[in-house]
Order: C-alpha cells, then sequence, then structure tokens
C-alpha cells in the first residue's frame, strides 16, 4: 500500500492545531484544535470529514503536548485514521523561524533540533511550542519522517539590499538581525495560485500579495521569489495589524523607556498586543470596526483610515520594487471576506492600472476570483489562502523525493 496522507501539526504554546490530507487529490479527512494546553478547562474539537462524520469535543484537563497528541490520536484511531496507519506518509510541522539556515522543507533529526533551538532568541514565543510538537510527534512515531516547513523560507531569496538593516554590519551578524519575514507558506501558496488563476506559470507573474488577518503582511514575488516582504526580524514590523503596531520610528521606545518610564517588557506588551487596530480604536475585528463606522464613530473610522494608509503604503513601493505588476492578491481573513479593505485599498490607484468592480467585489465565494474590471492592466484578485495544504504538498514532496 502507498502512504499517501500527512498529518500537518501547527503548535502553539498551549494549543494544537491539525488536518489530515490525502495527496493523492489533497482532500482533508480530518481537522482538528486542541486549546488551553495545561490547564483544567482543555478542549479537543476535532472534525472527520469522511462519510459525513459530525464533530466531536472533549473537555478537561489535557497537561502538555504528549497529552494533547495522544488525544489527536485517539480521535482520529476512531475514524480510522490513526497514526498507526501504513497510509502515513509523513508528518509535517508548521515552524515559525527557520533563520537563514533553513531555505526550504527539512526532514528533522537532532542537528536540525538543535538549530531550531538555536533560533530560539530571534522566536521566543513561537519556536520552542513548534519544538514542543515535533519532538513529542517522533515520540509517538519515531519511525515515521517528521518535516519542518518554515514560515520564513520563502522570503529567504530576498536580496540582501531588501534583508538587510541599515545597521552596523559586525552588530547585526553577531546578533542575527536581519529581516526574515513570516507567513511564508501563505505568500508562497496565493503567489502560486494567482498565477493560476491568470492562466500564467508562476514564473512569468510579477504579483503584490497581502496577507491580511489579525497578524498582517504583504510581499512583492517576481516571478515566484519573493523580493520583498513587510515583516521584519519579528512579525512586528510592517502592516498596520489587529494588535500589532507595525512600523514606527524606533526612538519610540527610546522615549517610551526614558519619559514613560516603560520596561521593555512593557513595551514589547504594548506593542504587540495593544496597538494596531485594539490599540486605535479597541477592537480588533474588523467586522465590528466596519459596524462602528456605519453608525458614525470617528475612533473606528480613524483606525480604518491608518490601517489602509499604510496598506497603500506598501502597495506603491512594491510596485516600484517589481517594476511590472501583473496582479495584487487579497487573502487570510481580512483580505477574503472584508469587501470594504479591498476597495479602499486600491481607491486612487487608478494610475498604476489598478481597480476594482463594486459586483465582482460584493461576492462571497471560498473560490479564488478576479475582482477588478474586465481588460484591466492589473487584475485585482482574492485568493483564499490554505496553508495546510501548502505545508503537506511541502511535506509529501519532500519525503516523496527522499524515498
Amino acid at each position: 500500500m502507498t502512504a499517501t496522507r500527512v498529518l500537518v501539526l501547527n503548535s502553539g504554546s498551549s494549543s494544537v492545531k491539525y488536518q489530515l490530507l490525502d495527496m493523492r487529490d489533497s482532500g482533508r479527512l480530518a481537522v482538528g484544535l486542541v486549546e488551553r494546553i495545561g490547564e483544567e478547562n482543555s478542549r479537543l474539537k476535532h472534525t472527520p470529514l469522511t462519510d459525513g462524520g459530525a464533530s466531536r469535543e472533549r473537555t478537561g484537563p489535557i497537561a502538555d503536548h504528549e497529552a494533547a497528541l495522544k488525544a489527536v490520536a485517539e480521535e482520529l484511531a476512531k475514524d480510522g485514521l490513526g497514526l498507526d496507519s501504513p497510509e502515513l506518509a509523513a508528518i509535517g510541522h508548521r515552524v515559525v523561524h527557520g533563520g537563514q539556515s533553513f531555505t526550504h522543507p527539512t526532514v528533522v533529526d537532532e542537528t536540525v533540533l538543535a538549530e531550531i533551538e538555536r533560533l530560539i532568541p530571534v522566536a521566543p514565543l513561537h519556536n520552542p511550542a513548534n519544538l514542543t510538537g515535533i519532538r513529542t510527534a517522533r515520540a509517538l512515531r519515531p519511525d515515521l519522517p517528521q518535516v519542518a516547513v518554515f514560515d520564513t523560507a520563502f522570503h529567504t531569496t530576498m536580496p540582501e539590499s531588501a534583508a538587510r538593516y541599515a545597521i552596523d554590519v559586525e552588530t547585526a551578524d553577531a546578533h542575527r538581525i536581519r529581516r526574515y519575514g513570516f507567513h511564508g507558506t501563505s505568500h508562497a501558496y496565493v503567489s502560486r495560485a494567482t498565477a493560476e488563476l491568470l492562466g500564467k506559470d508562476p514564473s512569468e507573474v510579477n504579483v503584490i500579495v497581502l496577507h491580511l488577518g489579525n497578524g498582517a503582511s504583504a510581499s512583492a514575488v517576481e516571478g515566484g521569489r519573493c523580493v520583498d516582504t513587510s515583516m521584519g526580524l519579528t512579525p512586528l514590523e510592517g502592516l498596520v495589524m489587529g494588535t500589532r503596531s507595525g512600523d514606527m520610528d524606533p526612538a519610540v521606545i527610546f522615549h517610551l523607556m526614558r519619559v514613560g518610564g516603560m520596561s521593555t517588557d512593557e513595551i514589547d506588551t504594548l506593542l504587540n498586543k495593544k496597538s494596531g487596530l485594539i490599540g486605535l480604536c479597541g477592537d480588533n475585528d474588523m467586522r465590528e470596526i466596519r459596524r462602528r463606522i456605519d453608525e458614525g464613530d470617528e475612533r473606528a473610522q480613524l483606525a480604518f483610515d491608518i490601517y489602509i494608509h499604510r496598506l497603500k503604503k506598501y502597495i506603491g513601493a512594491y510596485y516600484a520594487v517589481l517594476g511590472r505588476v501583473d496582479a495584487v492578491a487579497f487573502t487570510a481573513g481580512v483580505g477574503e471576506n472584508a469587501t470594504p479593505v479591498r476597495a479602499a485599498a486600491v481607491a486612487g490607484l487608478e494610475g498604476l492600472g489598478l481597480a476594482v468592480d463594486g459586483e465582482l467585489n460584493a461576492v462571497r465565494s471560498g473560490e479564488p476570483r478576479l475582482i477588478s474590471p474586465a481588460g484591466a492592466r492589473v487584475a485585482v484578485a482574492v485568493v483564499p489562502t490554505d496553508e495546510e495544504l501548502e505545508i503537506a504538498a511541502q511535506t509529501y514532496a519532500l519525503v516523496g523525493k527522499n524515498d
């Protein structure tokens, strides 16, 4: 029997998201989420997607990631999809930070684990949880290939002129300070899917990808290769986000320390968790912000205007970086669903060949689609992202290659 299934794991500090896919047709067999790991009120929601299976939930204490993955394995086994199945080819793990070391998906061994651990200082919130998930999965299935797929990998094609900060080179190199970028699996998937939507090979297409969720990032993709992206050393740089500030004068930090008397931890919390949309108007849900705007709320309107202003700046900047743009693609929760965001982001950019058709923009669909007028010089698209499928595809391609 040929093994064609891939289990995708996204391990957070207190959660595990998972999907089981069959790579013969890229179909999903099961999806699920374990949350509040380590608490008394832990929760696992599991949904089998074969034969019309109903979702199942279990609540109660799940002590750690090992217990979480064992619980996931039990739920999968109930549907005949257990981790002991000979049809399971590999487990693919999302790893947030691969630094400059990992430019492609990589089969995990002790050397790889050590390097991911060495990168913890530049991803202190994410890499430890990713490591825990990998180690737990290896313990459960030591005979099965475990593949790390890195958020940063797609952006390693950026030229040094885009990746380096203009600070002392020796200091930067000593502390691995450079622009790494994130959401790489989404940018890779969406840029390729946009080319497919246009009926072209990715090598022929220049795309600006706008991944707009609670976390948000933009990328300039030239012929299938990333040449610039908005996030930097960490996911804090770039666009205005749900709770993150995005671009800001770094001297604000010194000002808050000297004048505001704030500690580095307090400033870190401010910029990552209390800024962006929630800092500007108290909400980070774009639907709620738009509702408040419709009611005449000035703070919500200002937050929206600042969000759009930053977004337009990046569209223009990446247009300049690419020189020629074939498409602008909106993706992720806000990008796929917020009609007013898409319309506002390109409003006034007709001189760059950008426009949206109001009727097409208003259509709700889970399929990739064009929302620009017929004959537009630059296509504007909505392309639902699929990071789990991208991780599974990269994992399966690597395991097949190794075989």
